[in-house]
């Protein structure tokens, strides 16, 4: 029987084990960390009884996924909110990004028009959106339509003409806050994109999240893993693979690399031109996160904030771009973009009763050692006066300290690289099959390869297959997984 020696156990890393492992590969995946999840870990970081994600919360490319849909949408029990994401501003405004998009265009007054023609297109044609950015984007789209015309919405979105799509602050702000979830300067075609498809998911799928915490998706990973001959090893931390006995090529033994492309320049007989590639591939600002226990709910201004477990604090649209640019430039703003979630509003599995757990970060500057607490509470008090007061607890990870817990997230960079229009493409190098390197039997399945960031194990399964079909198999998710 071949062997499959995976690095890291984040989803991808997972997605791409459980599908060498049902191919009849004998799996064994290496972990760093003393527990399993990479990107979808949960920890009691703060006090007993409240559950915080340690990197993703809310995970609507996961619930979406071409991946997931065929791993069994049953094995993890989803919950689907019915406000998807929430944008405060000033004065107890807000905008309310409903899961039903006409809910969400009735409500934004002069901009209704203008929000169905952006979204009810990418929305209602969600399969065909995800197929042209689910793998690598040197190919033609199966669905070239629905290709070109998120292709004019991301050219619109992605410069000065997005200022002038809406007119009313909390359409502009409910499209600034997700498009800022891209971690760079403002605008950019790259954080267009990933912004669109984002809101495309909303109003399709949903922001779906795991009721009892992000791990339950590794858990549901590892069960599978398990139950087809695998295996986790946890407190492995690999920094040279030279050392590494994981197998013959010769044999059909591989090795998987759910981590930064660098590690793979510690193999033997690395060519230089692919070196070189890998040396240039550029990593992005970082995440500064802080976990909240809350002796309550978060007393937002606007009631309708509440009810959605994603907020996007971080005022107007001006503002947003003014704190991405400034991160961008490599200082901080005095009024940060907080991207924050309140999964307990809807899980009463992630704190005790009456309580809730929040869970926060800021994009910093790469390698800093910024504690944004201070800087996350004045911005949530903004829109939320007396928040301070509900604090029990807080635990902060700085930019450095993610690097250090996780090897991976380079300068504390959680997109595995960053996420710009020449990397969406050469991620990490120029190919149709950027999972594969010229080492062989050796594949690349993390963040830094196509389709990019977001919990969606679309890269791990395409390594996977690249390296099943190298093999001579070809297989898609459902010869694996019987869907």
């Amino acid at each position: 029987m071949p062997r499959a020696t995976v690095i890291g156990s984040g989803p991808n890393g997972l997605a791409a084990a459980v599908s060498l492992a049902r191919a009849g590969y004998a799996v064994e995946v290496l972990e760093a960390a003393e527990t399993i999840g990479g990107g979808v870990r949960s920890a009691a970081s703060t006090l007993p009884g409240f559950v915080h994600d340690v990197c993703s919360a809310i995970h609507p490319a996961a619930y979406s996924s071409s991946f997931f849909r065929a791993f069994g949408a049953d094995r993890i029990n989803w919950i689907v909110p019915e406000a998807a994401y929430a944008h405060p501003l000033d004065g107890g405004r807000a905008g309310i990004a409903w899961h039903d998009l006409e809910r969400t265009a009735d409500r934004l007054g002069p901009d209704a028009r203008a929000w169905r023609a952006l979204l009810r297109p990418l929305s209602s044609h969600l399969g065909g959106l995800q197929d042209f950015t689910g793998g690598s984007l040197l190919r033609i789209p199966r669905d070239p339509v629905t290709a070109v015309r998120y292709g004019l919405r991301v050219l619109e979105q992605g410069s000065a003409m997005a200022a002038r799509t809406f007119r009313t602050a909390e359409a502009a702000g409910l499209t600034a806050g997700v498009v800022a979830h891209a971690n760079s300067a403002l605008p950019s075609l790259s954080a267009a994109a990933a912004g669109l498809l984002l809101m495309a998911q909303a109003h399709a799928g949903g922001w779906a999240f795991p009721r009892g915490g992000a791990q339950r998706i590794a858990d549901a990973l590892v069960d599978d893993l398990r139950a087809h001959g695998g295996s986790v090893r946890t407190g492995s931390r690999i920094t040279d693979l030279s050392a590494l006995d994981w197998g013959d090529p010769g044999r059909g033994d591989l090795l998987l690399l759910n981590s930064s492309p660098r590690l793979a320049l510690t193999l033997r007989d690395v060519p230089p031109r692919y070196a070189r590639a890998i040396r240039t591939y550029r990593y992005g600002a970082a995440a500064a996160k802080v976990d909240f226990a809350l002796d309550g709910p978060v007393p937002w201004a606007n009631p309708e904030v509440a009810l959605a477990p994603t907020v996007h604090v971080g005022g107007t649209r001006e503002e947003i771009w003014a704190s991405e640019n400034a991160v961008a430039q490599g200082r901080l703003s005095d009024r940060p973009y907080v991207l924050a979630a309140q999964p307990s509003v809807l899980d009463d599995t992630r704190a005790p009763a009456g309580k809730q757990s929040l869970w926060a970060y800021i994009h910093a500057p790469a390698d800093s050692e910024v504690d944004a607490t201070e800087l996350i509470v004045r911005q949530i008090e903004r829109f939320a006066p007396g928040f301070r007061d509900r604090i029990l607890a807080t635990h902060a990870v700085t930019p450095r300290e993610r690097a250090r817990i996780n090897p991976s997230e380079i300068g504390g960079d959680i997109f595995g690289g960053a996420f710009t229009m020449r990397q969406a493409v050469v991620r990490p190098v120029l190919s149709r099959t950027p999972w594969r390197t010229p080492m062989p039997g050796v594949y690349l399945a993390s963040a830094a390869t196509p389709p990019g960031p977001g919990v969606n194990g679309m890269a791990g399964w395409h390594a996977a297959r690249t390296a099943l079909a190298d093999a001579g198999e070809r297989v898609g998710l459902e010869d694996l997984f019987g869907s």
